[in-house]
């Protein structure tokens, strides 16, 4: 049986923490940045991060396997942190969180989870068995830098105008 505990990630990205922290707060682009993550959408009348404010993210993994969860932004500080937690039956309790610091020419973007209550044994038969994740730890540090890689690239071209930093041209 496989088990969680915490991993981070992070990179650098030419552009200020105020622009990559909206990138990361709007939820609803969640799917532009992350490989597991398709749709994301706010829920009980929220239209954006506050602490609170909760949403459905649904996930796709490798082999076509998806699932619903329902995580509540847990800290919501504009150009310094974003964190959210979920919690879902026998899959334990996760917060994923977002640092951005500021270095010379950008920001440091650090993304990390904290398995906060752990995945059942139950919930591991179902990882491992009926979705085939059989190193979930290397699947979510993969996603990490592929989703920090995402939001360096669109972030830093959202700085240099060649893009429009919000969807829809908004």
């Amino acid at each position: 049986m496989q088990t969680l505990d915490h991993d981070e990630a992070s990179t650098v990205v030419a552009a200020p923490p105020e622009v990559v922290y909206d990138l990361v707060a709007d939820v609803t682009r969640t799917p532009e940045f992350s490989p597991e993550v398709v749709r994301c959408r706010w829920l009980d009348g929220a239209t954006g991060p506050a602490v609170g404010a909760r949403f459905e993210a649904v996930n796709t993994n490798a082999r076509g396997k998806s699932w619903k969860n329902r995580p509540v932004v847990t800290v919501a500080e504009p150009g310094r942190a974003f964190a959210v937690t979920r919690s879902e039956p026998f899959s334990g309790t996760v917060t994923w969180r977002y640092r951005f610091e500021p270095v010379d020419g950008g920001t440091r973007v650090v993304e990390s989870y904290e398995v906060e209550r752990p995945i059942s044994r139950i919930g591991w038969f179902v990882i491992e068995r009926i979705f085939g994740d059989r190193d979930r730890r290397a699947a979510l540090r993969a996603g990490m830098q592929t989703t920090l890689d995402r939001l360096r690239t669109t972030a830093e071209a959202a700085r240099s105008g060649s893009v429009d930093p919000a969807p829809g041209g908004r």
